[in-house]
């Protein structure tokens, strides 16, 4: 028998929202052991004065396994 815990995080990138999510993942990882799942759960952009994006934002829920003391 298992348990997870899923934290959120919002990933950034200047080129892509792939590039964000992959981000979020990555520093998660620097971490958290375990990791099991990620997934995508809204995309946005913000976005310049001018209208044009500024960067892209994927906000990512990513499970890992539950050790006690965690």
């Amino acid at each position: 028998m298992s348990v997870y815990k899923v934290v959120e995080l919002v990933g950034t990138s200047a080129t892509s929202w792939e590039e964000a999510a992959k981000a979020a993942v990555s520093t998660a990882s620097a971490s958290l052991r375990h990791l099991r799942i990620a997934e995508v759960s809204e995309l946005d952009m913000s976005l310049g004065e001018d209208g044009t994006v500024k960067e892209y934002r994927a906000k990512v829920r990513v499970s890992f396994k539950h050790e006690a003391g965690d």
